[in-house]
């Protein structure tokens, strides 16, 4: 027993740390080693993608300086191993993913400088965050905290605040809605960031709450209370509106980077004056679905006509489940591409919640088509708004979109065919395909009725619509306001569907291109499709098959692939798929 309780009390000299060693405040990133590319890239695009997810977790803010440093090192690393691979030695198909790499990594560079440009433009506005991100950073490489020090630290930031807001009425008239509300949102992110800060330390490090407890209680709720003076004093929006779109315009220098990574060789003015002149189509169209209908030339009558055409609650899966199949019977009578049998079989519905219909009030699709129908509890101008803007023929022309040759077609076939291209994800490939295909079957006469081409003709006019109010609102011409009302008066929308639409473009997760690329992306592939299949030198199964197994990049390089057409590593744009403007 002696023994024992000797062994025991030289336990805490046996176990003595030794002294500490910061960690680098840098990260050394080894560069990645050559590796065989007789195959192509994929272990050079596998090693950037999970080097780069890496690197994002461990700077958890996105925003931090730490983070769009050591990205930026990052990247341009990789840009020096690129440049040592012999091109020219490498077959077609890794000189295509040498160019999708390259371009990718140079968005990306392009990106993370966006980032430190509208995080500088707000710093007035948020002088705290820097003092922010060191503590986030500390506490990532598991420095011991200085107890007493940070506790002066938050005090002296809670202060600050205090100060910052007093000054908001003077910051009126010379500050945009649009920067107060980034402003607005980057404070709750960087509220979020301290509380995920405390949580580290708080109650495992006694010394830590003892200091701490009061300065971070009272700093946590000055940010909150801040958060909302940005938000209500100078975005101008109160904080029980729910319904205010404010959003982010990026302005035209980011919208050209990001085209340049779409390998799209117009301005953003150019595919504007696409959006009119397709446009333009869609009203000569309209026009003649509505005589036939006997609304004469008042479309928007025979619009109201088709609106109303929506099944009772309860059969709207049936419907759908029903579109599905039509869709899919169409496509194989004609021999158009390859449909499995495992994608007809394992596809599946779920309905979308009222939240949901919010931000998104129509159908989303994958192997799982989300459907948009009302719900009992929902207001009966709600309910009325959901029928109407998912009627019978507003949803036959979405349901090939987003199932079976669209979205889940797509994703099936991305999954099993060059699956490791997924990492150059493009809106103009996974969206240009789906809208493509509502181009394509209109030409072989899918739609029977004029009440069939109206439905397929208003999605039309809302691609159209998209890339007008998308581009127009990121160029700092249209409000938001100005977007709904567009939506409502030009295509028709019910305004509940077409401020969701526009919440869903500016306040969601999408790339500021998302929106224009529907139409933008079809236009492509119906170019190339003019020059391999009308042409003769393929036919549409081949054609269509092809697309889907070179996977999800820029529809540019897709006709490079096909065309077998002579790379460069600089590549740039020189296919003017919609002609002269």
């Amino acid at each position: 027993m002696r023994r024992v309780l000797l062994t025991l009390a030289a336990l805490p000299l046996l176990a003595q740390t030794p002294p500490h060693v910061p960690r680098a405040k840098e990260i050394v990133y080894p560069a990645p080693t050559e590796v065989d590319t007789a195959t192509g890239l994929r272990a050079y695009i596998d090693r950037y993608q999970t080097d780069r997810a890496a690197l994002s977790r461990y700077y958890p803010s996105d925003e931090s300086p730490q983070r769009l440093k050591a990205l930026r090192t990052f990247n341009n690393a990789w840009l020096q191993t690129l440049a040592k691979l012999d091109f020219p030695k490498l077959p077609h198909d890794a000189q295509v993913d040498h160019v999708l790499l390259n371009n990718l990594i140079r968005l990306d560079l392009r990106r993370l400088q966006q980032t430190e440009d509208r995080l500088n433009e707000v710093l007035p506005l948020l002088p705290f965050a820097p003092t922010i991100y060191d503590l986030q950073d500390n506490r990532v490489r598991v420095e011991p905290p200085d107890s007493p020090k940070i506790a002066a630290t938050l005090f002296r930031l809670e202060k600050e605040i205090a100060g910052l807001r007093k000054e908001i009425p003077s910051r009126k008239g010379t500050t945009k809605p649009a920067t107060a509300n980034r402003a607005a949102r980057l404070t709750r992110d960087l509220q979020q960031t301290l509380k995920d800060w405390n949580t580290f330390y708080n109650g495992y490090d006694p010394n830590f709450s003892w200091w701490t407890a009061d300065p971070f209680a009272k700093l946590n709720k000055a940010l909150d209370a801040y958060a909302d003076d940005l938000r209500e004093k100078l975005a101008g929006v109160p904080k029980e509106d729910k319904d205010t779109i404010v959003g982010d315009p990026i302005g035209d220098a980011a919208l050209r980077d990001e085209l340049k990574y779409e390998i799209v060789p117009y301005t953003p003015e150019d595919l504007v004056k696409i959006a009119e002149k397709e446009f333009a189509w869609c009203d000569r169209e309209m026009l003649k679905a509505s005589r036939e209908l006997g609304f004469g030339d008042d479309w928007k009558k025979a619009l109201e006509h088709v609106k109303t055409l929506y099944v009772p609650p309860g059969q709207q899966p049936t419907l759908i489940r029903d579109q599905v199949f039509e869709a899919i019977n169409f496509l194989e009578q004609r021999d158009l591409v390859t449909i499995p049998q495992y994608t007809k079989d394992i596809w599946r519905m779920r309905m979308m919640t009222p939240a949901e219909q919010r931000v998104n009030p129509f159908f989303l699709g994958g192997e799982q088509i989300i459907v948009s129908f009302p719900t009992a509890d929902m207001t009966h101008e709600a309910k009325m708004m959901s029928m109407r803007g998912n009627n019978i023929h507003f949803s036959r022309a979405t349901v090939h979109h987003e199932v079976i040759p669209g979205h889940h077609l797509q994703m099936y076939m991305t999954q099993r065919f060059r699956p490791y291209r997924r990492a150059f994800y493009t809106p103009f490939w996974i969206e240009g395909w789906a809208l493509y295909w509502e181009m394509r079957l209109w030409d072989l006469n899918f739609p029977q009725t004029p009440e069939n081409r109206i439905g397929m003709l208003f999605w039309r006019m809302h691609r159209c619509a998209r890339i007008l109010f998308s581009l127009n609102f990121h160029l700092e011409k249209w409000t938001a306001k100005q977007c709904v009302d567009f939506l409502v008066d030009r295509v028709g929308h019910e305004r509940e569907n077409a401020a969701a639409e526009v919440r869903r473009s500016f306040e969601g997760n999408y790339p500021p291109l998302y929106q224009a690329a529907y139409m933008l992306g079809g236009l492509q592939f119906r170019a190339l499709h003019a020059e391999l299949v009308t042409t003769g030198k393929m036919t549409e199964k081949q054609f269509h098959d092809a697309i889907l197994h070179n996977g999800s990049i820029p529809v540019e390089l897709v006709r490079a692939t096909l065309i077998k057409q002579p790379l460069q590593p600089g590549f740039t744009s020189t296919w003017k798929f919609y002609g002269p403007l």
